[in-house]
């Protein structure tokens, strides 16, 4: 696979159009991502099972850069509850450990597709109906912490998304304030996402049918290209948020995300 100019213009497009969004909705772009690189791989003739796993840990593998750029400006605010990044991070390492090491190279690409697809659309739905649960307990201890972190490991390593659709809700619902659960979520996607990327490329060395330039189960040129572009938009993005009706777009994002679900959907069924 040449790494050809249009190869290049529609990496730097998706990379511009989920920076943009996850600055201006504040989520991450895992799941804008992975359909569109696997439409990317699946039509330069890497095989639907293959380019499904690809898509999933090269998304991953962006949040590393993108969650490094979004934690610092909110650290800077004094958002980032660093007491909760430390009692989840052990967990979610364990939990990115089992999925991207065991469960994501046991599975076919069509299981991990169909599990995306129930994923995303739950992930709409929230966004759509704007639902956050009422605050119910107080943080939990050490070990409800470690669980918790290891369910939100394990599910971001199984769609490549970095977690906010799961950490936000359980913070929220743990009485944490809302912009403080987004700013932790942030800084939680840096674990979430080395993790994963360490088990994305152990799994995958040794495979066959691999396209040119990838690093395990990890596409570099589009790492490359994403991380790049997406770190670049992500601040125009938090600066529109300001100025737009940032309610109406989580809308019509997630009529977006339902058709990439389907999508996604699709190709899962198509595979077995």
């Amino acid at each position: 696979m040449n790494l050809e100019p249009l190869l290049i213009i529609e990496l730097a497009l998706l990379g511009l159009g989920t920076g943009f969004l996850a600055g201006l909705l504040g989520i991450g772009g895992g799941m804008m991502m992975v359909p569109f690189i696997t439409i990317i791989l699946s039509g330069r003739g890497v095989g639907p099972d293959l380019a499904v796993k690809m898509a999933i840990a090269t998304s991953m593998a962006t949040i590393i850069f993108t969650s490094i750029s979004s934690v610092r400006a909110h650290h800077k605010r004094g958002l980032v509850r660093w007491d909760l990044v430390k009692g989840l991070a052990p967990g979610i390492v364990l939990g990115g450990a089992v999925a991207s090491l065991g469960v994501f190279a046991i599975l076919k690409g069509s299981w991990l597709a169909l599990f995306f697809a129930a994923f995303v659309s739950f992930s709409a739905t929230q966004m759509f109906l704007n639902k956050k649960p009422a605050p119910a307990r107080q943080v939990p201890g050490t070990a409800g912490l470690v669980g918790a972190g290891g369910v939100i490991g394990f599910l971001s390593g199984l769609v490549g998304a970095g977690g906010g659709f799961v950490s936000v809700p359980f913070m929220t619902w743990c009485n944490v304030a809302i912009h403080n659960a987004v700013a932790t979520s942030a800084a939680l996607g840096f674990p979430i996402a080395l993790a994963n990327v360490v088990g994305y490329v152990i799994s995958g060395q040794g495979l066959k049918h691999l396209p040119p330039h990838s690093f395990g189960y990890i596409w570099l040129p589009a790492l490359g290209v994403i991380a790049v572009c997406s770190v670049m938009t992500a601040p125009l993005g938090a600066r529109a948020a300001h100025q737009l009706p940032v309610k109406q777009l989580k809308r019509v994002f997630a009529s977006i995300l339902y058709l990439l679900a389907a999508y996604m959907l699709y190709k899962g069924l198509i595979s077995f």
